[in-house]
């Protein structure tokens, strides 16, 4: 199965707009074609409208960092689906570790989410990962469980080839440890097989890396059977780092 590849920059709460202009003038300045993969910036809501400008006709997609499961209402603070394709968004992130350890997003949350998302047309990257307590317990595919059977729940199989799957080890992001390729063919064979049960074509599913990618360990990762790309966080802020990830997609 020759799934499509992804580099996905995940901004969280940084960058002005002088920041992101600057950013992706350098980014779009390279050879694009240096890297056989799909490039997705994810940026603040703030900054959705001026990269969605910045960004047009460049072949770069534009996602979001999260949204809210209601259509509107009174939910301050919170974005919609409705206002994220406005912004011409394609893809959102869904579940990130940040989302569910600081922010207490329970399992059934992100799956309200995640129905919301396929109802309105957005791609969903769905992050799933465990804890270091989770992994030294031996509990590592029992939590990918969980949160996969639980986000994909009543899903429309027809629509897998629209998502996204990110497996990040809560343990290795912001941390500066990352896991070892053969740690991370374990995890992605599981999430396929876990995928494959719960009765999805879990070969056109791309499942992509997220924990402390950088430059100097993205070439062993890619490499690896099974990863379909990186989901990028603080490496994602430099534009010649993340070019220089991009780069190892062959």
């Amino acid at each position: 199965m020759n799934r499509k590849k992804y580099c996905i920059a995940n901004w969280k709460m940084y960058k002005s707009s002088a920041d992101a202009e600057a950013f992706t003038q350098e980014l779009l300045n390279q050879d694009l074609s240096a890297g056989k993969a799909k490039l997705i910036i994810c940026p603040p809501y703030t900054l959705l409208n001026m990269m969605n400008g910045v960004l047009a006709d460049s072949g770069v997609g534009l996602g979001a960092e999260n949204m809210h499961f209601a259509d509107e209402g009174a939910f301050t603070g919170e974005i919609s689906a409705d206002m994220l394709l406005d912004q011409k968004c394609e893809w959102v992130i869904l579940g990130h570790s940040e989302r569910r350890h600081v922010f207490a997003e329970t399992d059934e949350l992100i799956h309200q989410k995640f129905i919301q998302a396929q109802k309105k047309g957005l791609k969903p990257i769905l992050c799933i990962g465990e804890t270091i307590t989770e992994r030294e317990a031996n509990q590592t595919r029992e939590i990918l469980y969980r949160q996969l059977a639980s986000a994909l729940a009543d899903i429309n199989p027809d629509t897998v080839e629209d998502m996204i799957v990110a497996y990040e080890p809560v343990w290795a992001i912001g941390t500066g440890r990352t896991a070892t390729p053969d740690m991370a063919v374990e995890a992605h064979q599981d999430v396929r097989s876990i995928l494959t049960e719960l009765g999805l074509n879990a070969d056109e599913i791309p499942i992509l890396y997220g924990g402390s990618v950088k430059p100097a360990n993205a070439k062993e990762l890619i490499d690896s059977p099974g990863v379909d790309g990186f989901l990028i966080g603080g490496a994602s802020l430099i534009a010649d780092s993340f070019y220089q990830i991009f780069k190892t997609f062959k």
